[in-house]
């Protein structure tokens, strides 16, 4: 037995090779980049220095003169401060669609322009005695509510991180608002009504019965075009962000 033992126990060990596994590719480059840089940087930003966009901003500066103006007395220059902003008004939109300079922050601040300028046309006329007090009651708090949702809508759709400097980077697209069409034809009567009243002190004519039609029925509009951004699915639309490995998924 001990000369068999030797002969067993340092015989050659069997050999327990084990082929490898199929090797993973690495991850591509731009994989890695997302997953290490912070995604306030992979967010895309979109050029918001645009002509209509310029456009617009110079009626929410020109909306306050106007409003100086009217308090004061310049009922010309009111006028003209007012035509001004229906003109851009007209040639932003028109611009952004021929040269196709559209974008999600225009579609933001070009309602808010006309929004800040029916504001203080509102307000000053109202404290002027030109505009019934209930008729601007209607017309402020519609947009009062109006806003409310917007700063709601402009938070919940704000991809991470969110911050309060994020929040007021307009160059981040986040929601987008669609006007209804009541919405549009209110807009145009509310500013019909307004350019109106203005006209009055300087033209030589009584308008006292056709603004009185135009303040019944710009009252019927507001509460109207306040209603359809409740019960219209399409008046906000949330803008979808890339998931996180979205961009590692083949086109």
């Amino acid at each position: 037995m001990s000369s068999i033992w030797p002969a067993i126990t340092s015989g050659p060990s069997p050999d327990f090779h084990c082929e490898p596994g199929p090797q993973q590719p690495p991850p591509p480059k731009e994989s890695r980049l997302r997953k290490v840089l912070p995604a306030a940087l992979t967010t895309p930003h979109e050029n918001i220095y645009t002509i209509p966009n310029l456009l617009t901003v110079s009626r929410l500066i020109a909306a306050p003169f106007v409003g100086y103006c009217i308090l004061h007395g310049y009922h010309g220059w009111a006028l003209g401060l007012f035509a001004y902003a229906g003109v851009t008004d007209l040639l932003d939109g028109w611009i952004a669609r021929k040269w196709n300079l559209g974008t999600v922050v225009g579609t933001i601040i070009d309602p808010l322009a006309d929004k800040t300028l029916m504001t203080v046309l509102t307000v000053t006329l109202a404290m002027q005695g030109s505009l019934p007090v209930w008729l601007a009651v209607i017309i402020l708090g519609r947009d009062v509510g109006l806003g409310i949702s917007a700063i709601y809508y402009r938070w919940i759709s704000l991809p991470p991180p969110k911050t309060f400097s994020r929040y007021w980077d307009f160059s981040l697209p986040s929601a987008e608002v669609r006007p209804t069409t009541i919405s549009k034809y209110n807009t145009a009567l509310q500013l019909g009504l307004m350019g109106l009243t203005t006209l009055a002190p300087v033209v030589p004519l009584d308008l006292a019965t056709s603004l009185t039609v135009m303040q019944y029925v710009v009252a019927t509009t507001t509460i109207w075009s306040g209603a359809s951004y409740v019960y219209s699915k399409d008046a906000v639309k949330i803008l979808s962000q890339p998931k996180e490995g979205d961009g590692d998924k083949p086109q």
